[in-house]
């Protein structure tokens, strides 16, 4: 293990992705409108560190509508050039795609980037925050172009003891 990502594993953005390791059930809202929550549903995720601590993957389950979705993210952060990293599949809102999103470590908590569509691109972004040690929330916006970010997908999650 390098010498950097032992200090990130200590007090830098490592030290967040080893700390939501576990399992988790709870909530899943949604909004295809801005302020019009669409759906709440449970749901359950696990997330692990993987390759010696380098990365977190986050499995989960749901629903949406009444019909069953699973995702795969994985986060991680280039110690490199000190950028936070995304990588981001599931059953509902990507279809084929991967979703890469990035964003230098200058914020806290853990926020990334991506843009999808055609011209102009719309954004959106995933933040997640690790509000105790048994309560983690993940939030997606979606961001119209030259808009604001709106509340899109937050997932409240409690730990499973």
């Amino acid at each position: 293990m390098s010498e950097k990502l032992k200090k990130s594993l200590e007090d830098g953005p490592h030290k967040l992705l080893k700390s939501i390791e576990g399992n988790w059930k709870g909530i899943t809202r949604v909004w295809f409108e801005p302020g019009k929550l669409a759906d709440e549903s449970e749901c359950r995720g696990t997330i692990r560190s993987v390759l010696n601590n380098m990365f977190a993957l986050h499995e989960y389950s749901g629903s949406l509508e009444g019909k069953p979705i699973e995702g795969i993210a994985i986060y991680g952060c280039s110690l490199a050039d000190n950028t936070l990293q995304s990588a981001w599949i599931d059953s509902f809102h990507n279809g084929t795609n991967i979703m890469f999103s990035t964003n230098k470590n200058e914020t806290s908590p853990f926020s990334v980037l991506a843009s999808y569509g055609g011209e102009p691109a719309w954004g959106w972004r995933t933040k997640i925050e690790l509000e105790n040690p048994d309560r983690l929330i993940i939030t997606m916006y979606n961001i119209a172009p030259g808009g604001a970010d709106e509340k899109a997908v937050e997932v409240i999650y409690d730990r499973i003891k």
